[in-house]
């Protein structure tokens, strides 16, 4: 029997990989990845030759038993996402739960997460959260909001560039224009950007200057 490691990578920054998790990638048998051409790019930069193999949230459902049997047989894995900590709006929980139904020892190992740093730096009380994690496009979206803005903790969401401004604009009809929000940009990256203010003013901000890359929103409960 052998162990699965989760394994976190940089969400912009390479210097962000922690020495372990190098270490952990080079001693395993076979990774697992999101995406092996982004995930190729990381392992080049650190010379880390291990085997990739494909694992994602279109294909998850039919390669977990296959793992499963090669973590019983003996092979040491890794699991990791394009960017940041599996399974955190990532592929990893099925994989995870079908490990410890198995009885298959999982690891995982600290590192970046893309809403931690964005809380941190929002400015908005920290000492309790609720993770949102991506919004429903359609169905089930406005009976979201509808919870949600009864919600006191503070709330923590992902979100695509072409949607902010329509997330935005959401959040100023059901929380209210006065709503705290902050929108974190592209964090660790050249052009990481924090916007903070009112529903209503990172509204406009965003309406007038279209965002680009990854999102991560942070808003106010009801009352704080």
């Amino acid at each position: 029997m052998s162990k699965l490691y989760i394994v976190p990578t940089p969400i912009g920054n390479l210097k962000d990989i922690t020495f372990r998790a190098i270490e952990v990638l080079k001693d395993v048998d076979l990774i697992l990845a999101e995406d092996t051409r982004t995930s190729g790019k990381l392992l080049k930069h650190f010379e880390i030759t291990t085997h990739m193999q494909s694992h994602h949230m279109h294909n998850e459902h039919k390669t977990v038993e296959s793992i499963v049997e090669k973590l019983k047989s003996g092979t040491t894995v890794a699991l990791i996402s394009d960017a940041g900590t599996p399974a955190i709006s990532d592929p990893g929980f099925l994989l995870s739960r079908a490990c410890i139904e198995h009885g298959i020892a999982i690891e995982c190992l600290p590192g970046a997460t893309a809403f931690v740093p964005a809380l941190v730096n929002s400015g908005l009380p920290n000492d309790k959260f609720v993770f949102e994690g991506f919004l429903p496009v359609k169905k089930g979206r406005q009976t979201r909001f509808l919870f949600l803005a009864e919600e006191t903790r503070t709330m923590i969401f992902y979100e695509s560039p072409h949607k902010l401004v329509k997330t935005l604009g959401h959040f100023c009809e059901y929380f209210g224009e006065d709503r705290q929000v902050s929108v974190s940009r592209e964090l660790t990256k050249l052009y990481e950007e924090t916007i903070r203010g009112t529903a209503k003013e990172v509204l406009d901000y965003y309406t007038n200057k279209p965002p680009k890359g990854e999102i991560v929103v942070i808003v106010a409960g009801k009352g704080k």
